[in-house]
């Protein structure tokens, strides 16, 4: 096999709850059955992998039979679904471990699943979840904001072909992100006991 052909995993891209929960399309770049499934975020970027830090709120096994296990993940702009069973061995034994609340580190993969009237729920396959420290949470919140910034300021330039597909797909436009940015960053300001109610209020 040559080194083109070598199949190289994919970059996790940092992205935060209120962008990532828009990000409804999704994409194969050719009709390879094993080309990789890509979710179009709408700052004009492609993820078929997500990095994501925040406080793992709540943990419940939904599976009939096996052991399907859900996990709420919230963050400064939002909250993450993180779904894992018996594929995701150990994602899965670490939503039935972990105490809630703690900070979690999410590595995984964008799903899509249409509801049954119509809409679309963004959710993430996780590849793995550590529990981190605040310090750790805090950093991703700051290079996420960095990662974000760079994506909406790149938007309006030539030939930048998912901000073009990102302008026919979605109709929000990228403004929305920047204030979630400002929002984010806001919160590291606040203090923890702030913070914390914020994040769990439902």
């Amino acid at each position: 096999m040559s080194e083109s052909q070598t199949p190289t995993r994919e970059v996790a891209r940092r992205v935060f709850a209120a962008e990532f929960n828009d990000a409804t399309h999704t994409f194969k770049e050719s009709d390879d059955e094993r080309a990789p499934l890509y979710a179009l975020l709408p700052t004009g970027e492609r993820a078929n992998r997500v990095f994501l830090v925040g406080t793992l709120t709540e943990t419940e096994d939904i599976g009939d039979e096996n052991e399907y296990w859900r996990g709420r993940v919230v963050g400064p702009t939002g909250t993450f679904f993180v779904y894992a069973g018996q594929y995701q061995p150990e994602a899965a034994t670490a939503l039935r471990e972990l105490e809630t609340p703690t900070y979690v580190a999410v590595v995984g993969k964008p799903r899509t699943y249409e509801t049954d009237d119509g809409s679309i729920n963004v959710s993430v396959r996780p590849e793995s979840i550590t529990a981190v420290d605040e310090e750790t949470r805090n950093r991703w919140v700051v290079e996420t904001a960095e990662r974000t910034l760079d994506r909406i300021e790149r938007f309006d330039e030539e030939g930048n072909e998912y901000a073009e597909m990102a302008r026919r797909e979605y109709e929000s436009g990228v403004t929305t992100y920047r204030d979630a940015v400002v929002d984010a960053l806001e919160s590291l300001d606040e203090e923890p006991s702030e913070r914390e109610s914020s994040e769990t209020a439902p």
